[in-house]
């Protein structure tokens, strides 16, 4: 069985390369996406991305995911992540593991960003690693999917 690995990117992440250098470097979205699906090819999963603006088209990618044969989630919602409970109640639907990243270290910024509404329902959070952190997380969705099947 192959694994699949469908990975979110929320508001404002299309900005990658050109937004706020200091804080998310100046990698691109595109290239970000161009390396999981190489990292993917490595590790033997099938990766898919997806990034919406609309809070909507999220959840409903979201909502596809849970009738789809999806073996994990990794979502970097943005600024979502601290407030939309919608997003963490579609996510809460899905029957698989997700892993929630930041490309800043989150903790380290503004006090409303210290908060995930998303926390008690991913397996983990990986912040701080910049354009790493996908790959990371990546990894440790994998290597969580691969542990649950032995």
């Amino acid at each position: 069985m192959a694994v699949k690995v469908l990975v979110l990117h929320g508001i404002n992440l299309n900005m990658f390369g050109k937004r706020d250098p200091v804080q998310y470097g100046t990698t691109t979205l595109a290239e970000i996406n161009d390396h999981l699906a190489t990292l993917g090819a490595e590790l033997g999963v099938e990766v898919e991305t997806f990034q919406s603006n609309c809070e909507g088209s999220l959840c409903e990618r979201i909502h596809r995911a849970h009738g789809a044969p999806v073996d994990a989630v990794l979502i970097n919602a943005g600024a979502w992540t601290h407030y939309s409970y919608g997003i963490r109640d579609a996510l809460a639907i899905l029957h698989c593991p997700i892993v929630e990243l930041h490309m800043s270290n989150v903790h380290a910024r503004e006090p409303f960003r210290h908060q995930s509404v998303f926390a008690d329902v991913v397996i983990g959070q990986i912040a701080g690693f910049g354009a790493d952190s996908y790959a990371l997380a990546l990894r440790a969705a994998v290597q969580h999917v691969r542990a649950r099947s032995d």
